[in-house]
């Protein structure tokens, strides 16, 4: 987690921005004379418009960050409205969940509105705000979003040079298989177990554990993956606490050290959101911390209330999952692996037509595919590996998994990259070696989703043997190794040990 690597510095970039944004919209927030509680929203508002946008074009992502307050306002407005109602407010509130978690279902708008409109209701629970306070929070957040998308887009647009990845697309269902129908079931009963159990532990600060449970339903997709982000959630959260005594609590609300820490906290978050859930938590906690004693109320009793409403957040998560429409590991991970591996053999497809001489064929758009979709399947097999798992053969098997996955995304990176020379020329022993790599996907996955894409490829004799059709096969030997040695784990019973060659 401390060495993850970070292509064209662009999370130290994202990071820093999100600084300057968040540092922008709070200092406007002041100078228009808003109240604390106001500029507190400003700031978390700026931080939610920076952090959950993720549309793939700069022109999707604008559009994005304009709809925000159209979800936010009267979600503010109506958490407002019924603050001295609990009833009401809770199921109003488990709607709003329900509604936000299906919405994801429309890609990275969907989940940007639904986080926002669900973060909308947690702020107002956060600072108690009654209705007189509306029109001063709408104008913080107004401002707050007009400062961040001035920041994003126009000082600091680093998107417009650097694309971001488009994320995988989720796996398929329909009905209430469907991931987003089944998850919003899943999330509405887990958050509504937290906020029972959580107002049965404090009436005050109960929605922690709403948020809790919240949160944790992000980018989760089986029973495994939930458990352990559950157990990440907690880990961040204690240790942040722990930091919170050490530090929130001396500074008693000082303004200038805990704005400079807040800094920190912001950059912490955007930095360590990839790599860490468990440190993106702790510097969340900790900022929660910060502001709570700019707030005037922060106590250590406060702080161990945070930890138990956490627990209980994480526990609901669990129980939703386990029992409302559960999925397991095992048919998660599959499903994923089996995308990676129809990525490889379009990968190798593409790059066999870019080397017998079609210009238009492009191997790099589905090497960079490849990637983001073993990024998902680590995600996936991470309950599998993770060092607390009792499961050993399965343990095993898992790294054995993501090792050769690993050898052939380096395989497929490197066949591109031979690929994308121009004086790399076709060598007839390469349809050969993308026919057997062709099998062997057949061999591991289920029937193709489309027709083979180099099966109209004619093996052209070559006068001479070409130094880059050598390197792409050798390439190609070694991913038609590495998914070879995939037969074993993938085909034998998870349970079952692995044998030893």
């Amino acid at each position: 987690m401390f060495v993850a690597p970070d292509p064209g510095l662009l999370r130290l970039r994202v990071s820093l921005r999100a600084v300057l944004g968040v540092s922008l919209s709070v200092t406007a927030a002041e100078l228009c004379g808003f109240s604390l509680p106001a500029s507190i929203t400003a700031g978390l508002a700026s931080l939610l418009a920076l952090f959950t946008v993720g549309d793939a074009t700069v022109r999707s992502q604008a559009v994005t960050t304009a709809l925000l307050p159209a979800v936010g306002f009267p979600v503010l407005a109506l958490a407002a409205a019924l603050h001295g109602t609990p009833l009401l407010r809770d199921a109003c509130w488990l709607a709003v969940i329900f509604a936000g978690v299906y919405a994801r279902r429309w890609g990275p708008r969907g989940q940007a509105l639904g986080i926002f409109a669900f973060m909308m209701f947690f702020t107002t629970q956060f600072l108690h705000a009654v209705p007189s306070q509306l029109p001063e929070l709408y104008g913080a957040v107004a401002l707050a979003i007009a400062a961040s998308a001035g920041v994003r887009f126009g000082l600091w647009c680093i998107e417009r040079r650097t694309s971001p990845p488009a994320a995988p697309a989720p796996l398929t269902g329909r009905g209430l298989a469907h991931p987003t129908t089944r998850q919003a079931f899943q999330a509405t009963v887990a958050c509504g177990i937290a906020l029972g159990v959580g107002q049965v532990l404090s009436e005050a600060r109960w929605y922690w554990a709403v948020g809790a449970a919240w949160w944790i339903f992000v980018n989760t997709a089986s029973r495994g993956e939930t458990l352990v982000r559950g157990f990440r959630r907690v880990l961040g959260t204690v240790t942040g606490i722990a930091a919170g005594l050490l530090v929130a609590i001396p500074l008693h609300g000082a303004p200038a050290p805990t704005a400079a820490l807040v800094a920190v906290c912001v950059f912490g978050i955007f930095y360590t959101a990839a790599p860490s859930y468990s440190w993106m938590m702790f510097f969340v906690t900790v900022m929660a911390g910060l502001l709570y004693g700019l707030l005037g109320v922060l106590h250590p009793g406060l702080l161990v209330l945070r930890v138990q409403e956490t627990a209980v957040g994480a526990l609901g998560a669990v129980v939703g999952v386990a029992v409302v429409l559960p999925v397991s590991t095992h048919a998660a991970t599959d499903a994923w692996i089996q995308r990676a591996l129809h990525c490889v053999r379009r990968c190798t497809a593409a790059a066999a037509h870019r080397l017998a001489g079609d210009e238009s064929a492009d191997p790099a758009p589905r090497a960079a595919e490849l990637e983001l979709l073993l990024g998902r399947v680590r995600h996936s097999l991470a309950p599998l590996v993770h060092p607390l798992s009792p499961f050993r053969a399965r343990r095993a098997r898992a790294h054995q998994v993501l090792v050769l996955l690993d050898d052939c995304a380096r395989e497929v990176r490197g066949l591109a990259a031979v690929a994308a020379d121009p004086a790399a020329s076709h060598d007839a022993r390469l349809t050969a070696a993308c026919q057997r790599v062709e099998a062997a996907v057949a061999t591991l996955v289920s029937p193709l989703p489309d027709p083979s894409p180099w099966t109209a490829l004619t093996a052209l004799p070559a006068p001479h043997h070409h130094p880059g059709a050598e390197v792409a096969l050798t390439h190609l030997h070694g991913l038609e190794r590495a998914l070879g040695e995939l037969a074993a784990p993938l085909g034998s019973s998870p349970r079952a040990a692995l044998a030893v060659a």
